[in-house]
């Protein structure tokens, strides 16, 4: 009799123990998945400016940070050949700031670019922040990339004409949007890559109909209903983390939370992507 509330308290430990154990191990298993592991995030975008039934399909890839999914990046470049997208936009930091041996990205942007001619890439602070920068950006453009420093460059692709605006990444204040969007004909579609998000902060009337970001990773580990903890920039609970921001009626932020990871290796509630972008006919 004097047993069994001794026993009861046991079982009760036990259980505890195995749920506390369990919930450790599903969370290892999660965030091995989301860090090494990447999806297709598919969204579509309208404009009364694309002709009818006509479409436009967009590739962004950005953050990688040295990343490699499969040996020589096999498992990237295979969804990116069945994604046949009509241009690739690599939004910023495809190294890190510490990376010395660049071959991964060299080997990934020859596969690019061996898949679609039209690959363009903007600057992100790693890019700026890396002593061989130089040397990396010049391999860039010898393997076919095509930069948009501060600058834009018309595109007609599928019937469809397009401006594709690039700025130099503004969180280290090497932006020159004046420069970027000078010259520009604002009857067509125009597309603006920053890695940054926070430029629509800094420049409050960007003459762009979509604005393709990177650089906050999502937040890297997010938490349910709180979504990101932290993004660079931005501090706690950042505004702009991941996902898609109406700015007015006629313009929309996209933030890509990319394929690596910087400071802490781990991805969590948050897994790698790259995302698949439609812009089509609409009001």
């Amino acid at each position: 009799m004097n047993n069994r509330p001794r026993k009861k308290f046991v079982t009760k430990r036990k259980i505890l123990l195995f749920t506390m154990v369990t919930a450790v191990l599903l969370i290892i298993v999660k965030v091995y998945l989301d860090t090494n592991t990447f999806k297709v995030n598919k969204l579509q975008f309208y404009s009364n400016k694309i002709p009818i039934d006509k479409a436009v399909h967009i590739l962004q890839i950005t953050d990688v940070h040295n990343k490699v999914f499969g040996e020589n990046n096999e498992a990237l470049i295979q969804t990116v050949k069945d994604l046949n997208p009509d241009m690739i936009v690599l939004t910023g930091d495809l190294i890190d700031r510490k990376t010395t041996e660049f071959h991964p990205m060299f080997t990934l942007v020859e596969e690019l670019t061996s898949l679609q001619e039209q690959v363009f890439f903007v600057t992100g602070n790693h890019e700026w922040e890396n002593p061989n920068k130089e040397g990396f950006l010049q391999g860039l453009k010898a393997r076919g990339v095509k930069m948009l420093n501060n600058e834009n460059s018309e595109l007609t692709i599928n019937q469809v004409k397009l401006n594709l605006v690039g700025i130099d990444d503004s969180s280290t204040n090497h932006d020159n949007v004046t420069q970027a969007f000078a010259g520009l004909n604002n009857d067509r579609y125009t597309i603006l890559l920053s890695h940054s998000p926070t430029i629509v902060e800094k420049e409050r009337n960007l003459a762009a109909d979509l604005i393709l970001s990177g650089h906050t990773h999502g937040g890297q580990v997010r938490l349910p209903l709180l979504g990101a903890l932290v993004s660079p920039d931005e501090g706690l609970f950042p505004t702009y983390d991941k996902g898609t921001y109406s700015m007015h009626s006629k313009q929309f932020l996209y933030i890509d939370s990319g394929l690596g990871t910087s400071v802490a290796p781990i991805r969590f509630l948050n897994q790698s992507q790259m995302s698949m972008i439609r812009v089509s006919y609409g009001k």
